[in-house]
């Protein structure tokens, strides 16, 4: 087992090493296919062959939205999260569970309003809401927790993992000014179009782009042991917008993924007429080892 330290903190560990430290001590058993470390979980499911994804996340005021934001969008950005998460793996989102903590002068109107905005997105996409748990904070603030299963087939799930020296880097969609232009609350997650590649040219790797592209993309070639290389003027800018804030800004909630090159040409030309308004980029190249590094997006505790 790790030694622990009594003067380390997290500001001086970041979120990245705390995981690898938590994940080494999880237990596990067969039906687990794949545990912590991707965008979620993969386990056995039932006796149909199917797999099923366990995903959790929360959404924090003051982090992940500001006091007196419009309680409906808080709501449909905590729902949405955690669907760009089951996205990412190929799959269906099924069912979820919300919990509520908060301070108990908050507004009973404002709760209700976040709920409406998760019940909302919840018939959408077709994800049962089947219960929860609320809590109070001894302080102000709110966060709000989901937890959601999903489906995925075996053939079609993607993960982190898988990609090779070669392989093109792409993303969907355009980057960057996500705060400052109010996209962070309103964004759809690409669940249909996740679904598309995979049943037609699934990727060696995916995530969903969350932290940022500086934050992102190397956790996610890290997850095969290779290296990348971005041509920083391929990346997909909203207007307005410049590359380094594209790299860093995060909560862009685009699928970022690695393709072999023999697919490029057929998977460009079937995306433009199936999503025209919606474009497929790609940034870079995988390699062996990463020369250049990109500048890091967000992390917890080390941004803090």
């Amino acid at each position: 087992m790790t030694s622990r330290s009594e003067n380390e903190r997290l500001r001086d560990v970041g979120e990245e090493a705390l995981v690898e430290r938590l994940i080494a001590r999880l237990p596990g058993n067969s039906d687990v296919i794949a545990g912590a470390g991707d965008d979620c979980a993969i386990v056995r499911s039932g006796g149909d062959g199917g797999w099923q994804l366990l995903k959790t996340d929360c959404l924090i005021e003051s982090v992940h939205f500001v006091a007196g934001t419009d309680p409906v969008l808080v709501g449909r950005k905590a729902f949405n999260r955690v669907l760009s998460d089951i996205a990412a793996m190929g799959g269906t989102p099924s069912h979820a569970l919300v919990t509520i903590a908060t301070d108990s002068d908050r507004q009973v109107s404002e709760i209700e309003g976040w709920y409406e905005g998760m019940s909302a997105v919840a018939s959408e996409c077709g994800c049962s809401i089947v219960g929860g748990e609320t809590a109070k904070l001894d302080g102000d603030g709110a966060l709000l927790s989901i937890a959601m299963t999903g489906e995925v087939s075996p053939d079609r799930c993607v993960q982190r993992s898988g990609a090779s020296v070669g392989d093109g880097i792409w993303v969907t969609g355009r980057l960057g000014g996500s705060f400052e232009s109010g996209r962070h609350l309103i964004f759809s997650p690409r669940l249909r179009e996740a679904r598309w590649l995979c049943g037609r040219f699934k990727p060696s790797s995916m995530m969903d782009l969350s932290d940022g592209l500086g934050s992102d993309l190397p956790r996610l070639i890290a997850s095969s042991g290779l290296g990348y290389a971005v041509d920083l003027e391929a990346l997909p800018l909203h207007p307005h917008v410049t590359i380094a804030q594209a790299v860093t800004d995060g909560e862009d909630y685009e699928l970022l993924m690695t393709m072999s090159p023999e697919k490029s040409e057929q998977v460009l030309e079937q995306w433009n007429a199936e999503w025209p308004d919606l474009p497929l980029t790609r940034i870079g190249e995988v390699v062996a080892e990463t020369e250049v590094t990109l500048q890091r997006g967000w992390e917890h505790y080390l941004n803090s």
